[in-house]
This record gives structure tokens, sequence and C-alpha cells, in this order.
């Protein structure tokens, strides 16, 4: 446990710090966002490092790089609990173990089951080991991909633009545009925090979507996923949007069999952008963990239903979600929120 407070205050900057650094990585994806702070035993920073992607050294590799000979006897500082497995790196935890590292504090404990039980290894080493200094805002840096290695499936947010009365089409099928120009900006958004973008066959052919974030200061481009059963065509425009390595299709309506599909591609986040068919589905199976709704001010009386039937009948079966957050986006009002979920967040 920590000692004395100065020790306290000392090693709360020193996370701080190492959650800083750990944003500084652009996309380390499939991986998680990782800093590390090495203090020397007076409190000095001798290292600091952070992860900035597949192959490239962890964040406490780098701080012991930079630290050198300071690195014995020194407090390690990390984001997240150092991995004890050999993947395309060596375990950080045998890397501090060889460096004479004193101590170990992590905050957020490892839920990749590979890669866990760092701690331990470190206490049998003789190093003290102990976590959840700010676990929670540790968490942030990687919500997707924690959630990913707990729950064995990516995390889904459901994005969706309606009119006042839920229509997503008019009775001639148009739909574009429904929202604002500042709404769409506000998409481009969503599809660079996401690791991959999701639609449905239907979608495909009545809108024939690109799915590329269009934000010029983004350098990486969501996977470009499409569900269903009936073949791409050839030059339809997601398969020819750059780069055409990052497309996909998936020969299957079940929800489930996508995702677990694209957790094996190492996708730990998903923009279903898909039609109301593809949304009822993911829904029904239990599948939305965070739904972004822009409404926009238009009144249609008929057309297309953002979701259609769910086979509810009564209020008490509703489902039913926390609100986050509303804020205008342009002419439109955008709201996120989350299912009800179980206290274990299943």
């Amino acid at each position: 446990m920590l000692g004395r407070d100065n020790d306290r205050v000392e090693i709360t900057a020193a996370m701080q710090r190492a959650i800083e650094l750990a944003q500084q990585s652009s996309d380390p994806s499939p991986n998680p966002r990782v800093g590390c702070v090495l203090l020397s035993p007076t409190g000095e920073v001798v290292g600091e490092g952070w992860h900035e992607g597949p192959g490239q050294p962890h964040a406490e590799v780098v701080a012991l790089t930079n630290a050198g000979q300071q690195a014995a006897g020194a407090t390690a500082v990390v984001t997240l609990e150092p991995c004890s497995h050999v993947g395309r790196t060596g375990p950080c935890a045998q890397a501090l173990i060889d460096a004479s590292i004193a101590r170990v504090i992590y905050a957020q404990t490892d839920p990749n089951p590979e890669a866990a039980d760092g701690a331990s290894r470190l206490r049998e080493a003789g190093i003290q080991a102990e976590g959840g200094i700010m676990a929670a805002e540790a968490l942030e840096l990687n919500r997707a991909w924690s959630f990913a290695m707990k729950f064995g499936r990516p995390w889904v947010r459901w994005k969706t633009a309606a009119t006042l009365d839920g229509r997503v089409a008019a009775v001639d099928g148009s739909s574009q545009w429904i929202t604002s120009e500042d709404a769409r900006q506000d998409v481009h958004q969503l599809r660079a925090e996401a690791d991959a973008v999701m639609v449905g066959t239907g979608t495909l052919f009545s809108d024939d979507p690109e799915l590329t974030c269009r934000l010029p200061e983004v350098q990486r481009q969501p996977l470009r996923v499409v569900v269903g059963q009936r073949a791409v065509p050839a030059q339809a425009r997601v398969r020819l949007a750059e780069p055409m390595s990052a497309f996909v299709h998936v020969p299957n309506r079940q929800p489930e069999y996508a995702l677990a599909d694209l957790l094996r591609r190492g996708v730990h986040s998903v923009l279903l952008e898909g039609g109301p068919t593809l949304a009822r589905a993911f829904l029904k199976a239990g599948l939305v963990d965070w739904i972004t709704w822009y409404t926009a001010p238009l009144l249609l009386g008929a057309g297309r239903e953002v979701v259609p039937s769910l086979g509810i009948a009564s209020l008490n079966s509703a489902l039913r979600f926390n609100v986050s957050q509303v804020r205008q986006v342009g002419d439109d009002v955008r709201i996120d929120m989350e299912p009800d979920k179980d206290p274990d967040g299943s």
C-alpha cells in the first residue's frame, strides 16, 4: 500500500503524467494505450514512455530504455498492469524484473486473459506491485479494448438519424439528407473513433455508402464492413474506397457471427450505421452497447421507421436506456445513451 502522504502525491502526479503519455499514442489498435513513468527513490522522474502500436516497444520498455541504469531501485507507475505473455514483444513484467525495479504501481488490472497476472509475476520476484490507482481514468483510455477483452466481442455503438416522428426515410425512399451538415460531420468523428463501421446489404444497395472517415486530420481509416448474404458488387463504393484492404464482407445475417469475425480481425469497437433491419437484429440480440441518436427538426408522418417491430407488446417489456448527454449539433439534437445493464455490465 502507498505509505506517506508525500508518496501518494508523487504517485498520483506520476500516474496523471502516465495517462497523458498514453494519450500521445495516435493509434495503437488492436493494442491498448499505455503510458509509464519511472520515479527514482527520491521521487524524481528518470524515465517516461508510451506504446505507439503493434510491434513497437511497450510503454514500460520505452521508459526503462530512457532511464538506463537509473531504473534500478525505481518505482514504475504505469496505466495498465504489466503484461506477462510473449507476443510481438516480450513480457513487460520480466523486463521490469530484469531492470531491478523496486516497485510497480498500476492503474487498471489487465483484462486480457492471455496477458494477465503480470502483477503476480512481479510479486513472485520480490517486487511490490499495487493496482487501482486512478483506475477509472485509465479505463477511459481503452474503454472499447477493455470491453472486448472482458466480454469477448467488440463494443457496439449504434448511430441513427431520424425525424421527430422517428422516420429514417420518406415514403418514396429518399433519406439524404435528414440531418444537417453539422451532424454529418459529427458522424465522421464517430467513424474516426471506431475500429470498424458496419452496414447491412440493404443499406449497401439503397445508398451505396463509402463508409470512410473524411476528416482531413485522420490518418487511419476504420474497417468498412458489410453484413449479409448478398454479394457486394465489384463497383460498390465501399469496395473501391481507399485503402481497399480496409473492406470486409461478412456473408452472414447473425450479429453474433459478425462480431466474432471482427474480433478475430482485431476489431474492438464497431460503429453500427446500418438501416432498420440490421439495427433490429442487434437490439434483439442485446448487442448494442451505446446509442448516438440524431433527431432532425422534421416531420414526415409516414415512411420507414427507425426500427421495425421488436415484438414488444407492453411498456413493461420496453427496452430502456440511460441518457448520458444531450446537445445540439447544427439544427439537430444529438442524444447519447446506453442500455440499462446488469451490475456486472452485461
